[in-house]
């Protein structure tokens, strides 16, 4: 009986070990590659998807239009990204000073 608890307790710390490796492994990471990957008229739940949550967040309203600002940073890489009614319409990447569109 404790042998199949045992057995049991690995296949789960196993699955949770294989879960989290592949979560971190998704995207949540402020790189050029993940930059590549955001496509204008994408969601912020797509962007954030891929990034993760923004480290800054700024947005307004006015009448029928929203538009809104995201930043991810990490070290001296930085993303920006804006959205007008939720979707990507602009992004920038800046690295120790260089800039990419």
């Amino acid at each position: 009986m404790a042998l199949r608890r045992l057995g049991r307790l690995r296949a789960v710390a196993l699955s949770l070990v294989i879960c989290m490796s592949l979560v971190s492994c998704s995207g949540s990471e402020i790189s050029q590659e993940n930059f590549e990957k955001i496509q204008t008229g994408m969601s912020l739940t797509q962007v954030t998807a891929i990034l993760g949550e923004p480290s800054e967040a700024s947005s307004v309203d006015v009448a029928v239009f929203s538009g809104a600002a995201s930043k991810w940073k990490k070290g001296n890489v930085t993303i920006t990204i804006q959205f007008i009614n939720g979707k990507v319409v602009a992004k920038q990447l800046s690295k120790g000073g260089q800039v990419s569109r």
